[in-house]
C-alpha cells in the first residue's frame, strides 16, 4: 500500500482518505500509508485536500500525530 501510495497525487491522496472515512470503511493499512506519506508531501496538498485529510483522519479515529503536525505546519505557514 506505501509503495502505491506514492503515485498519487496529493489531491487523490485527500479524496481516497475522504473517501473511506465517509462510508465508515477504515482500513488500518491505508491510512497508515497515507499517514506517512501525507507529512513527505504536504506542499503539495492545497487548502481544501489538507482539511479533506484531516476530517478524514479524525472521522475515523485514526490517530496520526505526525501528519496532523505537517497539516498544522503548513496551514499556519500559508496563513502567515
Amino acid at each position: 500500500c506505501r509503495n502505491r501510495i506514492t503515485a498519487f497525487e496529493a489531491q487523490h491522496i485527500a479524496n481516497v482518505a475522504w473517501g473511506f472515512a465517509k462510508v465508515e470503511f477504515i482500513d488500518q493499512r491505508l491510512f497508515e500509508a497515507i499517514a506517512v506519506e501525507t507529512p513527505k508531501r504536504v506542499r503539495e496538498f492545497n487548502p481544501q485536500a489538507m482539511a479533506n485529510t484531516v476530517w478524514a483522519f479524525a472521522t475515523a479515529g485514526v490517530a496520526a500525530e505526525a501528519l496532523f503536525e505537517a497539516i498544522a505546519g503548513a496551514a499556519v505557514n500559508r496563513v502567515g
